[in-house]
């Protein structure tokens, strides 16, 4: 049981369905899942065989059903296992899993992990109930969970109750470790011990809400980071015996001490869950930032894994090292790869041709995961271990023992085991008896449908006699019949008696012939006293058999011997002549075989004849001698009766003599009764003395009898010696024959060899030729190019072009080294000496060889990955202009739709449009017809690449000496600086034509501009020509709107538009030479006012510097933006870091930024009047309230009074602590002290006497009358990011609160209340996403959250009102309230402002505020600020109502 098993990694894939994004982009499927096959083709006709695969429209329980349910059975057996998903980026992995946690999931959507959890409890309650049942000790169970995250290279634990926003930014102290038999445990982490389901699945959602998410371009909730969820069980169960006989002896021992307690096992299993973060490629991703490093590290990992599979699983690597310390990832899964586990992995693919190259990447990687081996052992005890072994050692012995007995196992002369002859002898008569039973019941089966066709035959026959007769009815032929059935049956029952009473009779007669051979009756006449006659004869017949066996014998070692002469002629012959004459020695060989066999035979049963007749001659023995010492003892029984009898007699003689008084009478008749005794007794001694006499002959002729007995022992044990060299005689000739056989397999097994060979240099001749062909017409290609881009150039020129170009042929070619030590020829053409070594180091004939080799598979290694690399170039642009046909055929679509509504001349429009459909269509249809030529040539050049790889680089370089690695090195070196020089030229051309391309795009813009403007000109008199330029400005302001990158201009155009600004100077109207050309084609860009009206700080205009900073800059624009309705007017700036928040007054204006200060500014001024400093890390919360400044940062809240110098006063902790003045000026670090936790947000009830502070899951509150902590709302099971306050009628503060967990919470906090305050209401339905900003405006608050979705919700009513999904392209970090006007505006991570209808979350706008994240927003009673990454915080002004929209 404890022994090693070597399982295989088996590998599941799973196609997830295609996403409506890619099904309106008109994606198609190249995965095809072959049916009732485990197969799936990619492609055309590339097909890959796994041990589960799941198409499209498999559920989650099927999927557990296959892959999961055995492991967790093995689990309470003992075993480890592991399960993880590998797969791209955003093909339901996390899913898969079950790991990514929404309160919406169905039953049957529930992944793997929450299965497995309900799996594992229902197997513990059944085996203690099973346990119940049968009246045993009840196992315990014990479970610990533990969640780790593997962030950048990072252990980080998800069960950590001090973890916070920060804490991934921190050196992880866990530690991994190897124990004595090569297991890894983890020294650090959190474990947990669960009881119940509930718990279990308490745990898993905690730890998946501290997970790392984040959103790229192909995945909204993407995971950044790879988890590894462990559940480790131990159990304590009775051992249960492996055998019956096991079981037998155990209870002989508890019969024996009914004392002995039950003896128990401890088993130890872990199962690993495993969510690897997705594969991805940065330029698909979009990722920058934190997200590009996330990306790079995550892929990082999964290279390192696919070494270690590599390593594994490729057969001629599994005796090189695996580099399990490459990555902690690796070092996490050891034991899962290669070690004590039962492992699945599960790749998850997307079925779409735009993930061609990932599906493909990712097939590849799970079939070399097929080949690792896995050696699985139990996990128990030492004591467990040891009764395991011990109790398998005596079920052995006792096995043996058993044959011992029953005569299957026997000892010879020689002391040596063997199996006896008689047990496959009772095989092959137990195989025949079976085999006679058989035939016997079929053969009765055919009697009996033999019978009762003969019996209706006969009844058939009697009815038609009747029924000539007249006399035939069916009640007489029904009797008629059932009378012939019954006498059929009694024949045949007479028949079997009759054969039975002749086997009686021939056994009765062999009985009789035996008894009267071996005389072993109980009657004493001297014919049953003579064998003497019968065994002579025997005897004499045995001796003429042993005189022909002996005969016989002697002529068979004549023919051995001759025939063993003429084996070695054939030998030799059939070594000069081959194939023929071994048919001809093969049938010999069978012939001598089975002649061999038939003598053994013979003699075996001749042996056993003679066996039979000595132990029938040693039974007689027996009998005489048992029968002697009878009738001895009955011959002195009735000698000492004659002797009594005789005393008796004299006795009563003289009695009578001595008694007068007796009569004659008397005394004749008492003669008369004892000469009658006297009589008889002498007849009976008569008897006797004449056996005796017999006996004594008997005893003569047992001498003669040992004699005869001794010799036909001596005859068979010559026999036995004979049948013994018989046997060896065999043996040789089969290992000659074996001999020969092997000798003909290695000559077939060569050439074989040498037909495979040729076969594979076949192929391998032909793949060059493919390559060779490919590189011909490749340079075929670049050299019709280069003459067509050719210009006369210097000698020196081409000298420098044509210097880095390598020559095919070495041997041509200098010796290529260093330029000044190595060369051959020194520049005068004199031949160069070489003081320290010679050329013939460098010219060795295997050094040349194995560069070459070297030289040409790096070269075939380029021109794959060229040719694969421009493939995938081709797949990716005819994917790109796929996408835009399937776009331009929307709006195709939606243009003829919304014609066909209105009316005006439908047909002709239509006809056109439809026209236009069938020809986008074809379009589409030769594209995918492209593309699926570049998969298949794609899949053709990556099986040419296995099929090609024929040079082993490690092996031609381990078996390098000094000489040819420095020869190597060398070639290597040259080759290398050839390659850059020849790279740094390419990239020069490439920049000298790009800035080509660029001026040309330039100058075409200009052109462009001056021909649209004049077209303009001319409209204003052609009424056609404008309608004509409306529609071609509605088509680019269509084409900008559809693409990123229109949108933005170039340095380089901004710096080349000298002839619009002479030709518009002074208009003020232009700003690029690439933007549009009236204001209703502009997106809703940065529309400012320099003139605007801000009151107060009008008077501040002008003396303002610009660019000088602690000071509130007025902002000027265009005047193509003054229709713009939002505007902003001045931008304060200050700050040297990233401004983190901001909050404000109608006079004073507060920011909080990462350089650690807050500033303080005057509206009136415009100027800064102080900056409150000395905060251990960034300010992120800010909050003002009569003359006292709350600033947060890490831990710690202070307070600062802006009256006297602006000091701080008090020092308030997220743990509820209260110190006097600055108590955190010396702290000037990230790390946070124990006990206490990141404060995220604070805020203030309306009155100001309140103070809410969210720390961790929980949110402070503070009476700011005394500056103590009087209690805490707690119930979010994640970081509450955001909270605000309101006030009810009844003086209550309604306190709304948004964490990490999804949920929105509402708390009523009566004014004095103490302690620990749950929520009166939870908001459902929750966020997809952590809650990240909340805004209340009377009746109705506004929630933003990560997944891009904006809520409304009623407070009175408690339930959502709208809801705005996709609102932003990016997470919306901020909300508020436009004052004057019911407006709501909101600000992402892209620095994107949006306003909203605040009754029905209608867009109004939107515009760009900063071009960086927003971070804060605040509002007093006329203006609006913003505050940003870019270090600024933006105020801007509505002008007008905003809502009919910005403009």
């Amino acid at each position: 049981m404890s022994g090693q098993d070597e399982s295989s990694v088996r590998v599941a894939l799973r196609i997830r369905p295609q996403l409506a994004r890619e099904k309106i982009e008109g994606c198609h499927i190249c995965t095809f899942c072959m049916p009732a096959e485990p197969q799936v083709m990619l492609g055309k006709d590339k097909a890959f065989t796994y041990d589960y695969v799941f198409d499209m429209d498999s559920q989650q329980d099927i999927i557990y059903t296959h892959c999961t349910e055995k492991l967790i059975d093995g689990c309470f057996e003992g075993y480890n296992a592991t399960i993880f998903a590998y797969g791209q980026t955003g093909s339901g992995k996390t899913y898969t899993m079950g790991t990514g946690f929404d309160v919406n999931i169905s039953e049957e959507e529930l992944g793997i992990i929450p299965r497995a959890v309900k799996h594992l409890f229902r197997g513990i309650e059944e085996r203690r109930h099973s346990a119940t049942e049968q009246g045993k000790p009840v196992p315990e169970f014990k479970i610990n969970a533990q969640f780790l995250e593997l962030y950048n290279e990072e252990v980080l634990d998800l069960f950590e109750s001090k973890r916070d926003v920060d804490g991934k930014r921190q050196k992880s102290t866990i530690k991994i470790h190897e124990d004595a038999s090569g297991g890894i445990y983890t020294v650090g982490v959190t474990t947990r011990t669960v009881t119940s389901e509930a718990e279990m699945m308490q745990c898993l959602k905690l730890g998946a809400l501290s997970r790392t998410t984040a959103s790229t371009q192909m995945n909204i909730q993407s995971s950044r980071s790879h988890a590894i969820f462990t559940i480790h069980l131990c159990q304590v169960r009775v051992c249960t015996p492996d055998d019956s006989e096991s079981n037998e002896t155990d209870g002989r021992l508890a019969n024996g001490s009914s004392e002995i307690s039950s003896e128990f096992e401890t088993l130890t299993a872990k199962f690993h869950f495993v969510d690897l973060a997705g594969s991805e490629r940065l330029k698909r991703t979009g990722a920058t930032g934190d997200r590009a490093k996330e990306g790079i590290s995550i892929n990082c990992g999964l290279l390192a894994l696919g070494n270690v599979i590599s390593a594994l699983g490729d057969r001629s690597k599994r005796s090189t090292h695996v580099p399990y310390r490459d990555s902690k990832l690796t070092r996490l899964l050891q034991d899962s790869l290669g070690g004590n586990s039962q492992t699945v992995m599960i790749a998850c693919i997307s079925p779409s041709d735009r993930d061609f190259m990932e599906t493909l990447s990712c097939l590849n990687y799970a079939n070399r995961a097929r080949n690792i081996k896995n050696k699985v052992m139990v996990n128990q005890d030492k004591a467990s271990q040891q009764i395991s072994a011990l109790r398998t050692d005596i079920a052995r012995l006792q096995m043996e023992l058993m044959e011992y007995k029953t005569g299957k196992r026997m000892v010879g002369e020689d002391g040596m085991e063997s199996i006896n002859d008689m047990v496959h002898e009772n095989s092959m008569l137990q195989t025949e008896n079976s085999n006679l039973r058989i035939r016997v019941k079929a053969m009765q089966e055919t009697i009996d449908a033999q019978r009762a066709r003969l019996t209706q035959y006969l009844s058939d026959q009697a009815n038609q006699v009747l029924a000539k007769v007249g006399e035939g009815t069916e009640e007489i032929g029904n009797m008629i019949q059932n009378y012939i059935k019954e006498i059929e049956e009694l024949r045949a029952k007479l028949l079997e008696s009759e054969s039975v009473n002749e086997n009686l009779r021939k056994t009765l007669s062999r009985a009789n012939t035996r008894s009267s051979l071996y005389a072993g009756g109980g009657s004493f006449s001297p014919a049953h006293f003579a064998p003497e006659i019968v065994a002579s004869d025997i005897i004499e017949m045995a001796k003429k058999d042993l005189e022909k066996l002996k005969k016989k014998e002697r002529k068979k070692k004549k023919s051995d011997h001759e025939e063993g002469e003429e084996l070695e002629g054939e030998e030799e012959e059939y070594e000069m002549e081959g194939e023929e004459s071994s048919d001809e020695s093969d049938s010999e060989e069978l012939d001598e075989k089975e002649d061999f066999q038939a003598d053994l035979a013979n003699i075996t049963c001749e042996i056993a004849i003679k066996q039979k007749l000595i132990d029938e001659l040693e039974n007689s023995q027996r009998r005489l001698h048992t029968l002697k010492q009878q009738y001895e003892q009955k011959l002195m029984m009735l000698q000492s009766k004659i002797r009594d009898t005789q005393l008796e007699r004299d006795k009563v003689l003289h009695n009578m003599g001595s008694v007068e008084t007796c009569t004659e009478e008397k005394a004749k008749k008492i003669k008369l009764e004892y000469e009658k005794k006297l009589s008889s007794m002498n007849k009976e001694m008569q008897k006797l003395q004449s056996a005796q006499k017999e006996h004594a002959r008997l005893l003569k002729n047992q001498s003669q009898y040992e004699k005869q007995l001794k010799k036909l022992n001596q005859d068979v044990a010559e026999m036995k010696k004979t049948k013994v060299g018989l046997m060896r005689q065999m043996k040789e000739v089969q290992e000659k024959n074996r001999v020969s056989e092997c000798r003909r397999n290695r000559e077939i097994a060569t050439l074989k060899k040498d037909q495979r060979k040729h076969e594979h240099q076949l192929r391998q001749l032909e793949a060059q030729k493919r390559q060779q062909d490919l590189v011909l017409r490749r340079k075929n290609e670049e050299v019709t190019a280069l003459r067509r881009q050719v210009r006369p150039t210097s000698g020196k020129v081409n000298r420098k072009v044509s210097l880095p170009e390598p020559l095919q042929d070495p041997s041509h070619r200098g010796i290529p080294g260093r330029p000044h030590s190595a060369g051959a020829v020194a520049p005068n053409g004199t031949p160069r000496k070489y003081p320290l070594r010679t050329g013939s180091v460098y010219t060795t004939r295997t050094a040349r060889a194995k560069w070459q080799s070297l030289e040409r598979r790096i070269t075939d290694i380029i021109m794959q990955r060229l040719t694969i690399s421009n493939m995938e170039a081709d797949m990716n642009r005819f994917l790109k202009q796929r996408e835009d046909l399937t776009k331009r055929r929307e709006k195709v679509s939606r243009k003829r739709e919304k014609i066909a509504t209105e009316g005006t001349d439908t047909d002709r429009s239509i006809q056109s449009l439809n026209e236009e459909m069938d020809a986008l269509a074809a379009n589409i249809d030769y594209i995918n017809d492209s593309i699926a030529d570049c998969q298949a040539n794609i899949v053709q050049m990556e099986e040419a690449k296995e099929e090609g790889d024929t040079v082993d680089i490690t092996a031609v370089i381990s078996s390098c000496n000094l000489s040819e690695a420095r020869f190597l090195l060398d070639h290597f070196l040259h080759m290398a600086i050839n390659k850059g020089l020849q790279a740094a030229q390419k990239d020069s051309q490439v920049k000298m034509m790009e800035g080509r391309l660029k001026q040309t795009e330039i100058n075409s813009a200009t052109q462009n501009q001056l021909l649209f403007h004049m077209l303009k000109e001319k409209a204003e008199l052609n009424p056609e020509l404008d309608a004509l330029l409306g529609n071609a400005m509605q088509g680019e302001n269509g084409d900008d709107s559809s693409s990123d990158e229109s949108s933005t201009t170039s340095p380089a155009r901004r710096r080349t538009t000298t002839q619009m600004e002479l030709l518009y100077a002074g208009s003020g109207e232009f700003d690029s030479p690439t933007g549009d050309f009236s204001a209703s084609l502009l997106p809703m860009a940065e529309a400012q006012e320099g003139t605007g009206d801000m009151g107060p700080v009008a008077g501040y205009l002008g003396d303002r510097e610009q660019g000088t900073h602690w000071v509130i800059n007025p902002v000027s624009s265009p005047k193509s933006s003054h229709a713009a309705r939002l505007k902003c007017v001045y931008v304060a700036e200050g700050h040297t870091k990233p401004v983190m928040c901001v909050d404000c007054t109608d006079d004073l204006l507060f920011t909080g930024s990462k350089d650690r200060t807050c500033k303080v500014w005057n509206l009136v001024t415009g100027q800064e009047i102080m900056s409150l400093g000395d905060h251990p890390s960034s300010v992120v919360s800010v909050r003002y309230c009569s003359s006292l400044v709350f600033t947060v940062s890490t831990a710690y809240i202070k307070v600062w009074d802006i009256r006297d110098s602006a000091k701080c006063i008090r020092t308030l902790t997220s743990s509820g602590q209260v110190s006097s003045g600055d108590s955190c000026v010396s702290l000037r670090s990230l790390s946070i002290p124990p006990g206490e936790n990141q404060i995220n947000q604070i805020s203030l009830n309306p009155t100001g006497s309140y103070l809410y502070s969210a720390s961790g899951n929980l949110v402070r509150m503070w009476d700011l009358r005394k500056f103590v902590s009087t209690g805490k709302l707690t119930g979010h099971l994640g970081p509450v990011l955001c909270l605000t306050v309101d006030q009810m009628g009844n003086g209550q503060d309604v306190v709304l609160t948004g964490s990490k967990d999804h949920t929105l919470k509402m708390f009523e906090v009566t004014e004095g209340v103490q302690g620990s305050i749950v929520s009166c209401h939870n908001f459902e339905p929750p966020h997809q996403e952590c809650i990240v900003s909340l805004a209340v405006q009377g009746n109705s608050l506004y929630s933003s959250s990560r997944d891009y979705c904006i809520k409304k919700w009623d407070l009175s009513r408690k339930r959502l009102v709208q809801q705005a999904a996709s609102a932003h392209s990016d997470w919306v970090s901020a909300l508020g309230v436009v004052p004057g006007c019911p407006v709501m505006l909101s600000a992402d991570r892209g620095g994107l402002l949006k306003l909203w209808h605040a009754d029905t979350l209608a867009p109004l706008g939107d515009l760009r505020g900063h071009d960086s994240p927003v971070n804060g927003l605040a509002t007093n009673s006329s203006q609006l600020f913003t505050a940003s990454d870019d270090r600024t915080v933006k105020i801007w002004q509505a002008k007008g109502s905003l809502e009919e929209g910005i403009h």
